[in-house]
């Protein structure tokens, strides 16, 4: 339902594998691996005005409050962006399921068996104590940002991006970009259900979001972001 078939049969899985072993970092561009007719519907839900709230990091420590993040010099700072809250109580909220369906699914077994056949790993969430923590939406205005790091968190083997901009424009920023090997970086517009997937603790892995270009029309830069382990 959610996955376009023929973007997972042998032959593709093959060519894959072969392109994640040859590229610095190790990394693959998959465009239309998703049904876009229902992720047209999770954009939708998206784009309404509830369910975000801010989240921000800094290079010493996660998810600080607005105290410690005005206490904070400004070259520790790394991220600033929205997360989508699954939950949420007010009584005029669209309904939920359509986005909370495809979260679900990205922590699947069936999803995660085509990440083990891509990558040649067991993925499993059955030593991850909070699952759901690990895949989510976000989304980032011309004010926010996400700086240079690693994902690279002991037993992390995937992380997933995919993107969700309908019409991009690619003077609008937003880019995701790897340091890469010898200077020589690699940078990926976000475009609409385009997915990008790499092994964290690859060469060159380390990564960041170019600013978005605040005189273009562009109000937000959608994006899910998952990551898995190995068993």
């Amino acid at each position: 339902m959610w996955l376009n078939d023929n973007k997972i049969n042998e032959t593709e899985i093959h060519t894959y594998r072969e392109s994640l072993l040859r590229a610095t970092p190790n990394y693959i561009v998959i465009d239309n691996l998703f049904n876009e007719e229902k992720l047209n519907e999770v954009l939708n839900l998206l784009q309404k005005k509830h369910h975000w709230q801010t989240q921000k990091h800094t290079y010493s420590a996660l998810y600080v409050d607005n105290e410690q993040w005005q206490t904070t010099n400004i070259e520790e700072r790394f991220v600033q962006r929205e997360i989508w809250q699954r939950e949420i109580n007010e009584p005029d909220c669209a309904d939920t399921s359509i986005a909370q369906n495809l979260l679900d699914f990205l922590r699947s077994k069936e999803f995660m068996a085509v990440l083990s056949r891509i990558f040649n790993v067991t993925i499993t969430d059955i030593n991850v104590a909070t699952p759901d923590i690990n895949t989510n939406f976000f989304r980032l205005g011309t004010k926010d940002f996400v700086k240079q790091h690693a994902d690279d968190s002991p037993g992390r083997e995937i992380c997933m991006l995919l993107y969700l901009n309908k019409d991009w424009n690619i003077n609008s920023g937003g880019e995701l970009v790897f340091i890469g090997k010898d200077d020589k970086q690699v940078s990926i517009a976000p475009l609409y259900n385009r997915c990008v997937l790499f092994t964290p603790s690859s060469i060159g892995s380390e990564h960041w979001v170019t600013m978005l270009n605040s005189q273009a029309s562009i109000e937000y830069r959608y994006n899910v972001v998952s990551w898995y382990w190995s068993e």
